[in-house]
């Protein structure tokens, strides 16, 4: 691992403070970048993602995306975790603690927002991250985009109706400029660019000359990480500021639907014997979520400065960091997979 990947904690602590500082320091230039947004997906945002995603997708071998189907697994696990059970628990936690444990300490209505809010990101599991997460973990690019492909598809059908019933709500407004925004930049467009240098440089030379490159971006993948978490607690510093103990309300009930789900999905996989390289995306695409989706339908269904807003924002924060503390795991345990795998392949 190269000093950026084997530090990356150190270095996100860092950014959390500087972005928290310099959004403090000067909100009217985080609120100018705030604005440079379309269908609720900030554009900044959208090309650091993109140079995070990117050294992935050059990875991508479509000869060898018809082996996926062999092993359907890996895809049964993240469904079955993205579409029937994250939902469900997500809404049970967010109840459990906001009606019960936190009760007099948040008035009903404000409490039934940030369920509300909590409920958003559980029906949207994650689409750009994962291949970041994947990649940090060395997990299988070709699976990867299958499974997140495949949750994309089922979420333009499963969103609206398991939001709609979690909530109450028999009409749920899906913003499909935002879902199909989102899918084009962080999938469809850095596949391509992909797809095109992969074919460029595998006509000079060997897989050789293509892990080089691979390897000389993994630098900038790591970079756009790093400013992407600037960006993000700098938008909301004058929240974390102002409302720090509501923002750790929202934030427990989080980490703990978080790591569960992870938990479930992990060692599920162990279970069944999953490779490593499909484990590790499989669990993490359960565990994080389509937050600019959430984000988005919060505003549009209770308001910019909803309580549900205000939770969504709130995954946003956490996820991050939860994140890279799951990766770290993830890649501690690779032991735990690799007997199997091998065990897998003499047969």
């Amino acid at each position: 691992m190269g000093l950026f990947e084997r530090y990356l904690s150190v270095w996100v602590a860092l950014c959390i403070l500087i972005g928290v500082s310099l959004g403090s320091t000067f909100p009217g230039l985080f609120s100018l970048v705030a604005q440079l947004e379309y269908a609720h997906v900030n554009l900044v945002v959208a090309v650091l993602i993109w140079v995070m995603i990117y050294p992935m997708m050059i990875q991508i071998d479509f000869a060898a995306i018809k082996d996926v189907g062999k092993r359907p697994k890996g895809l049964v696990l993240t469904l079955v975790i993205n579409w029937l059970i994250k939902p469900f628990t997500m809404a049970g936690l967010g109840w459990l603690f906001f009606r019960f444990f936190f009760a007099d300490w948040i008035d009903p209505e404000s409490a039934s927002e940030y369920i509300a809010g909590m409920i958003l990101l559980g029906v949207a599991p994650c689409t750009a991250m994962v291949f970041v997460w994947s990649q940090l973990t060395k997990g299988d690019p070709n699976y990867t985009l299958v499974q997140v492909s495949v949750n994309d598809l089922i979420m333009v059908f499963a969103f609206a109706p398991i939001a709609a019933f979690l909530l109450g709500i028999s009409d749920v407004h899906v913003p499909w400029e935002t879902l199909l925004l989102s899918t084009v930049l962080y999938v469809v467009l850095p596949l391509i660019a992909g797809i095109f240098t992969r074919h460029m440089l595998l006509k000079r030379g060997d897989e050789s000359v293509l892990n080089g490159f691979v390897h000389i971006l993994k630098p900038w993948s790591v970079i756009g990480l790093l400013a992407t978490v600037v960006l993000l607690f700098g938008f909301q510093a004058e929240t974390i500021l102002t409302q720090p103990q509501t923002i750790l309300l929202i934030a427990i009930p989080l980490l703990i639907q978080t790591y569960g789900i992870f938990a479930i999905a992990y060692f599920w996989a162990k279970r069944w014997h999953l490779p490593h390289n499909i484990a590790a995306p499989a669990s993490l695409i359960g565990t994080s979520n389509f937050f600019e989706l959430a984000v988005a339908v919060a505003i549009s269904l209770f308001g910019l400065h909803s309580g549900a807003a205000l939770a969504t924002v709130v995954g946003v924060l956490v996820e991050v960091p939860v994140m890279l503390s799951l990766v770290t795991f993830v890649n501690r345990t690779r032991h735990w997979f690799e007997p199997e795998a091998v065990v897998t392949t003499r047969r």
